[in-house]
């Protein structure tokens, strides 16, 4: 079992198929809402310009706006259904429906986490990590600048847009890199999002 530290995407667009609990009782994210059981959009806590010169304001509108919100707007479609379908003691529709609620969800649930892992270089975006992640980091892959090489080498490295992760494994408390391949991809968005890293959220969740 892992726990995520970290994550980024390929590009401006990505989503995950994210498993467990199909009805997503437990989130895990601070900036995510769920009200009466439906997903809402949370509000970033800064600015869609913000991030520039590292990530443009409207690219970061797009993605909220337009990207996270349909992931929102289609789990709570789908939950509908899957109501729909649990009345109606409709199995075959509940079936159905599951794994749209699992990749939605999961979508969700990328994006809200991926908010909270920028910052404003204002803010201590950009900002190196400390303490027992920076230790982490520097047993598993020297220093920080080699993680970030191979975590770029590893985006790369994906046909299409998707997501990476740093994760910390609970059992042995290894930190390593994880992939899930989507669509798309942007070679200069992988070295640029490192001045906006929110290394202290990372620290948080390392701890």
């Amino acid at each position: 079992m892992s726990s995520t530290l970290l994550r980024t995407s390929t590009a401006a667009r990505a989503a995950l198929r994210a498993p467990g609990n199909a009805r997503l009782a437990s989130a895990g994210a601070a900036g995510m809402s769920f009200v009466r059981g439906k997903a809402t959009l949370p509000d970033l806590p800064y600015d869609y310009g913000a991030l520039e010169p590292a990530i443009s304001g409207k690219i970061m509108e797009l993605h909220h706006k337009n990207h996270h919100n349909t992931y929102v707007n289609s789990y709570n479609t789908n939950v509908e259904k899957l109501d729909a379908a649990v009345a109606k003691s409709d199995v075959a529709g509940q079936i159905a429906v599951q794994p749209l609620i699992n990749f939605h969800g999961g979508g969700h649930i990328n994006h809200s986490l991926f908010w909270e892992n920028l910052a404003p270089k204002s803010s201590g975006g950009g900002e190196p990590p400390s303490g027992a992640l920076k230790q982490a980091i520097d047993q598993t892959y020297g220093d920080l600048e080699s993680l970030k090489t191979k975590f770029n080498t590893t985006l790369a490295a994906i046909q299409g847009s998707g997501w990476a992760w740093l994760v910390k494994d609970k059992e042995t408390g290894q930190i390593m890199i994880k992939t899930y391949a989507y669509q798309n991809r942007k070679a200069e968005y992988f070295s640029a999002i490192w001045d906006v890293v929110n290394w202290k959220t990372a620290e948080k969740r390392f701890g």
